[in-house]
Order: C-alpha cells, then sequence, then structure tokens
C-alpha cells in the first residue's frame, strides 16, 4: 500500500511538472499570433485599376454632361444655331469661291490672242502673217480671218443685219486668232502678247484671258477676305462658347466647392465642363453642315438652268460629306478650346472657404 501511494505521488508530480512545460508551450505557438502588426494597412491601386477608373470617370462625365445640355433643349438649340451660323457663313464663301476657281479654270482652257491687222496691209500680206506666226516655239496655232469673214459672222451673231447692209464700207479690220503653247502660264501669255504688238503689221492686240486675270485677282482678294472673316468668326464662337461654359460654372459653384471639399481635384471638376463645350461645338457643326447643305439646294437650280442657258456643263459642287465632318469636327475643336479657357480662368478661383 505504501508503494503504490509513493508511486502514485512521483506520477502526480510528474504530471504537475508537465503541466507548466505544455503551458510554456501553447504560449510559444500563440506568441506569433500576438507578435502580428495591429494599424491601418497600405496596399497599391494598380496601373490598370487606374486607367480603368479614369475612363470610367471620362464615360460618367460624357454622359452627365450630354444630359445637362439635352436638359434645356431650347437654350442648347440656340446657342447650337449661333454657332452654325457662325461657322457655316466662312464655309459658304469657302464652297463659293471653290466653284468660281473650278469654273475659271473650264474658261482657261480656250486662250486665244486676237490681233487686228493694220487697214492698209495688203490682204496678201495678211495672208501669209499666220504662217510665219506658227513657226515660233510658243505659238500653237494661227488662223487668219478676213474683214468679209468678221462682218458675216458678226451679222450672224449681233442681229444687226439691217444696220450693217446699210454701211458703204466694212469698218472691221483683218484679224489673226493666234492660240498660245500649252507651256505657257498666264505670264507667258502676256509676255507673247506683247511681243505680237511689236509687230508692223499689228494695230491692235486683245488678249482674252485679261478678264480672267482679273476675276483671278478678284478670287485672291475673296480669298483673303473669307480667311479674315472666318478667323473673326472662330473667335467669336470661342467666346460664346466660353461665356456658356461660364455661366455654367456659375450655377455649380457650391457643387464644386464640396467636391474640392472631399479631395477631388482640378482635373476631376473640369472634365464635365470639357465635354459641355465638346457637346455644344459639335452641336454647331451639325448645325452649320445642315445650313450650308440647305443654302447649296437652293442655289442649285437656278445655277443649273444659268448654266445650261451659257452652254456649260457646271453643276455646282458641295463640300460633301468630308467637308461636313471637317464642320463638326471644328466645331468640336472650338467647344474644347473655348471651355478650358472658361475653366482655366474661372475654376482656379473657386475654393473652399
Amino acid at each position: 500500500m505504501k508503494g503504490r501511494r509513493e508511486t502514485g505521488g512521483r506520477e502526480t508530480g510528474r504530471r504537475e511538472t508537465g503541466r507548466p512545460e505544455a503551458g510554456r508551450r501553447e504560449a510559444g505557438r500563440r506568441e506569433p499570433t500576438g507578435s502580428r502588426r495591429e494599424g491601418a494597412s497600405q496596399s497599391r491601386t494598380r496601373v490598370g485599376d487606374r486607367f480603368s477608373s479614369w475612363l470610367r470617370h471620362h464615360r460618367l462625365s460624357a454622359a452627365d454632361s450630354l444630359y445637362r445640355v439635352l436638359e434645356n433643349p431650347l437654350a442648347s438649340i440656340l446657342t447650337w444655331l449661333v454657332i452654325g451660323i457662325a461657322l457655316a457663313l466662312p464655309a459658304g464663301l469657302n464652297v463659293a469661291l471653290d466653284n468660281m476657281d473650278r469654273l475659271s479654270t473650264t474658261w482657261n482652257s480656250p486662250a486665244q490672242i486676237s490681233l487686228f491687222l493694220q487697214a492698209t496691209l495688203a490682204p496678201e500680206e495678211a495672208a501669209r502673217l499666220p504662217a510665219a506666226l506658227e513657226k515660233r516655239v510658243d505659238v500653237a496655232g494661227a488662223s487668219f480671218v478676213s474683214r468679209e469673214e468678221a462682218l458675216q459672222e458678226f451679222r450672224a451673231l449681233s442681229g444687226f443685219a439691217d444696220v450693217l447692209d446699210s454701211l458703204q464700207d466694212n469698218p472691221l479690220p483683218d484679224l489673226i486668232l493666234v492660240t498660245p503653247a500649252e507651256s505657257l502660264d498666264s505670264a507667258g501669255i502676256s509676255e507673247l502678247s506683247r511681243q505680237l504688238a511689236s509687230y508692223p503689221e499689228v494695230d491692235r492686240v486683245l488678249l482674252d484671258m485679261e478678264w480672267l486675270q482679273r476675276l483671278n485677282g478678284l478670287m485672291v482678294l475673296g480669298q483673303r477676305l473669307v480667311l479674315a472673316i472666318g478667323g473673326l468668326l472662330l473667335l467669336g464662337v470661342v467666346l460664346i462658347l466660353g461665356n456658356t461654359i461660364r455661366l455654367a460654372i456659375e450655377s455649380r459653384r457650391d457643387e464644386i466647392v464640396i467636391v474640392k471639399l472631399v479631395g477631388g481635384s482640378n482635373a476631376f471638376v473640369r472634365r464635365p465642363f470639357l465635354y459641355s463645350g465638346l457637346w455644344y461645338g459639335v452641336g454647331g457643326g451639325v448645325f452649320a453642315a445642315a445650313l450650308v447643305a440647305l443654302f447649296l439646294w437652293f442655289l442649285r437650280e437656278p445655277i443649273d438652268s444659268l448654266a445650261l442657258l451659257y452652254g456649260s456643263d457646271f453643276r455646282l459642287r458641295g463640300p460633301g460629306l468630308m467637308g461636313a465632318l471637317d464642320l463638326v469636327v471644328l466645331g468640336g475643336c472650338l467647344g474644347l478650346a473655348g471651355a478650358w479657357l472658361a475653366v482655366t480662368r474661372h475654376l482656379a478661383g473657386i475654393e473652399p472657404a
């Protein structure tokens, strides 16, 4: 009995001695859990997530700005109409100048120099002069028209046959029609006419292209005027859009202050107003293209009828689809420019108190 108590006491002692060791092992196992750092953890945003967020905000800004533009249809239509008229005026003038240039190009092809011969020149000498002129390198051809042939042609075309029959003498001189070489430009043809005027057999030289040269000079002047007027109108479009965006900024001043209070950057606040300027400009470009198309439709029929009366196949040509797209793109660029100027100037002055 005594032996069993001693044995049991040693076993109880071993169990009591093993408990602290087990506690130390469990504490050792719990130490790593307690050694973890506590507090706020930091994480990096991936580039793809930033880009997706940037695209999403652009998409939301574009949709919201379009909704705000369409929310007031009357004011938006009036703004689009003003921008469209300002863009359509220089575009219409440019189309008119382009058609005039095409028309003058078709008239330039049959350029001729008329040589009116001396009245005292013998008919035999006058008939030999075209052959001498055709030997020149800068002359493509020369034809002789006698005074009798000229009188018959004038009687048939003028309608004054009775008046001409009452004349005792033929007042028309002999004529030589000179066709310049195709390689000559306007300056070369003018120089050729001056050289032919120095011939002793020639009394007077008439260059049929002189009025076309005056027309070309007027067209160059018209192009300069179109550029000047167009530049002023485009500047007016930028100012109109800038004022429109400025009013939109003032109406949303409280909203801008709240966005900046919660940490919104200037780029974040600027983005919806830039899209508003873009929508105003694009709408104005669409209105401008429609106005130019309406203007051409209104003038096409009378111009075609007038061309048929003169035996010409000239047809009025518009800017086409690419020209209309150019107007839309130009309007959008002007809208962005006006919005950027307005936002850059007025947004910096709006800061939380």
